[in-house]
């Protein structure tokens, strides 16, 4: 029997690993099977020292503490990294002729109010008015009547209602339409503006650290769904716009990048219920089947 001490890096994996042979779900083994090789390499690759370990954690920590009901601070880390986006890649439904997936983003916390075709997002009522318009359809064309289609946005300042609820009312820049019998939908709203994502947590200042700035090129939000067809998780950009060359969570997908074009029309203004001039965004969402 030896007293010696021969516990090495190989053995410390290799013990962990070996522990998870019992796990019953097989995805779930494979999964941290695979996490705990990467993590144990790039333990041993940076020869991360108990300093940098207790910081991690501690960064971890504090992520998981900034948090609520009304902000996910684990999917702003994940945007910021570049993961939500290679997940998105990895799986999204970029089948040639559909329109492009890209991420959810951190602001999809709330329910959004059911509203009529042609209504407006915009409750405050202080942005350029604009319409969005359009069908959602299939590669071949066919309609999709009675798809559902879930919109949220930032206002014209940049901030999304859970952010500023004593300046906005709950909703605002939320809606819930159901496309008509030829799949059309529209709605009014205003204009949406680049904006800086929170930086008042860990993620704001993991992005100082590294020197990048912290802002996303105006977009509005879409998941649409229809019976048969893989739900879209998706964004509209606005053309021209800033940031769209360096989104703060690389999102950006020149497909989604739409004209809001400037419209002066005073018998169209009346027809959709806004201020003439406005801007009016076009495009169809496509859909692929499941």
């Amino acid at each position: 029997m030896t007293t010696e001490d021969t516990v090495t890096e190989d053995a410390v994996t290799a013990q962990a690993l070996d522990s998870l042979r019992g796990t019953a779900d097989p995805r779930l083994r494979e999964l941290l099977t695979a996490l705990v090789r990467h993590l144990h390499a790039f333990a041993r690759e940076t020869r991360l020292t108990r300093a940098e370990w207790g910081r991690a954690i501690g960064f971890l920590t504090a992520t998981g503490q900034a948090c609520t009901d009304t902000r996910q601070e684990f999917i702003l880390l994940s945007d910021v990294l570049g993961l939500s986006m290679l997940v998105e890649t990895v799986h999204g439904h970029d089948t040639p002729g559909t329109t492009a997936s890209t991420v959810l983003g951190p602001f999809h916390l709330t329910e959004s109010p059911a509203r009529d075709l042609g209504a407006t997002l915009d409750l405050v009522g202080d942005g350029e008015p604009c319409v969005v318009s359009g069908r959602v359809r299939a590669a071949d064309g066919t309609p999709l009547p009675g798809a559902v289609l879930d919109v949220w946005q930032a206002d014209a300042h940049g901030f999304y209602d859970v952010q500023r609820p004593d300046a906005q009312p709950p909703g605002n820049g939320r809606g819930l339409f159901t496309a008509d019998d030829e799949g059309g939908f529209r709605f009014r709203t205003c204009v949406p503006s680049a904006y800086p994502i929170p930086t008042d947590g860990p993620v704001g200042a993991l992005l100082r650290a590294t020197g990048r700035h912290s802002y996303r090129p105006a977009h509005i939000h879409f998941i649409v769904s229809a019976d048969g067809y893989a739900p879209l998780t998706t964004h509209i950009f606005v053309a021209g716009g800033d940031y769209l060359d360096s989104d703060a969570v690389f999102a950006v997908k020149h497909s989604l990048v739409k004209d809001f074009t400037p419209t002066d029309d005073p018998a169209l203004a009346r027809e959709y219920g806004v201020p003439n001039p406005f801007r009016h965004a076009r495009f169809d969402l496509v859909l692929e089947r499941s």
